[in-house]
């Protein structure tokens, strides 16, 4: 599938920006799929205003392939999304592992009605450049990709500002979700895509958990042979949008409207830092990011949207000392949260 046969207001929603928070994957307490939350789930991303959603990918926990839940999970997410609205919606699914499973994950995405492919570079660490631009370029083949700077602590991979130019100059490429949590390897994904000729076509999506909002508001200017070009992030991919997702939509539209203004209001310059510090207690940096995953659900369970914080790997699971950095961080930045929105709605995302 070429990104033209894309419905046209699902391409332009891509294109534009939009929220697509990373669906988690919500399990019994035998660590098997609880389909009645993980509706709800979906359901709640969907009611809270998300533009679509990205499901199989490293929230969804990548263990699904190994547990054959990877088509079940991505098409659970597909029906339920189709029978609970009717606007468009952006459905992206995670692609893993080398290229022979890549393909056939991206084949089983575009059948069951995914617009397109995130893909994690994670099983390439020790392929070279142009073996892993010959991968993506065979992925390529069979749906429109959004590249996927994952970083290293969790599996990434480092990559140059010339792979990056490479893989925007791939013709099916439609975004990057660019997520190293760092400042210089963010800017070497910029740059590659400015020096690929490809900012019209392939959507900057932020994943820097550690600058979620300053990505998303403030310009950067790329210089080449003494011409500037400005650009900005459309939008954003993240785990960290799993929760208080209601919240996050409303802190992206006050980014939005930010954009191409002389000046940005100290206050939401001011509120990536409390976002940042929500994601320290989330994402489990004190224990380089080994609760990110049971971090977002145990925020989850207090709104009663998922009933444990299972992980499909046993020894995944709240770090020591989380659960009161997560304690502390409800605490102090409550009205950044979703339990009054939850709450009026959860009866009827879990009927």
């Amino acid at each position: 599938m070429h990104h033209s046969q894309i419905n046209s207001d699902v391409r332009k929603l891509i294109a534009d920006g939009t929220v697509l928070p990373a669906h988690p994957l919500a399990l019994t307490a035998e660590r098997q799929l609880d389909k009645t939350h993980q509706r709800a789930l979906t359901r709640y991303y969907i009611d809270a205003g998300s533009g679509g959603l990205a499901v199989g990918v490293h929230t969804t926990q990548f263990a699904i392939r190994d547990v054959g839940l990877y088509r079940p999970v991505l098409e659970l997410a597909a029906e339920t999304a189709a029978h609970w609205t009717r606007r468009p919606l952006a459905m992206v699914a995670g692609l893993a592992g080398p290229t022979s499973q890549a393909i056939t994950e991206a084949r089983t995405a575009r059948d069951i009605g995914y617009h397109a492919g995130l893909l994690s570079l994670a099983a390439m660490k020790n392929a070279s450049e142009d073996e892993i631009i010959a991968h993506c370029t065979a992925v390529a083949a069979e749906i429109p990709l959004v590249g996927f700077y994952l970083q290293p602590a969790v599996g990434g991979v480092v990559l140059s500002s010339r792979f990056w130019q490479r893989f925007a100059s791939i013709d099916n490429v439609i975004a990057i979700k660019i997520a190293p949590f760092n400042r210089y390897r963010t800017l070497d994904v910029l740059r590659g895509v400015a020096a690929a000729g490809a900012l019209d076509r392939v959507a900057l999506y932020t994943g820097n958990d550690d600058h979620i909002l300053l990505d998303l508001m403030l310009p950067f200017d790329l210089r080449d042979k003494g011409v500037t070009t400005r650009t900005y992030f459309k939008g954003g991919l993240l785990g960290h949008w799993s929760v208080w997702t209601a919240s996050a939509i409303q802190q992206f539209e006050r980014c939005k409207a930010a954009r191409n203004k002389d000046s940005v209001p100290a206050d939401l310059l001011a509120l990536d830092a409390r976002v940042t510090d929500c994601n320290s207690a989330f994402f489990d940096v004190a224990n380089n990011f080994h609760g990110c995953i049971a971090g977002c659900h145990e925020v989850l369970r207090r709104e009663g949207l998922m009933k444990g914080l299972c992980c499909l790997d046993p020894n995944e699971g709240l770090s020591p000392g989380q659960k009161e950095e997560i304690d502390r961080v409800c605490r102090e930045h409550a009205d950044l949260s979703d339990d009054a929105f939850v709450a009026a709605n959860l009866n009827k995302w879990l009927a």
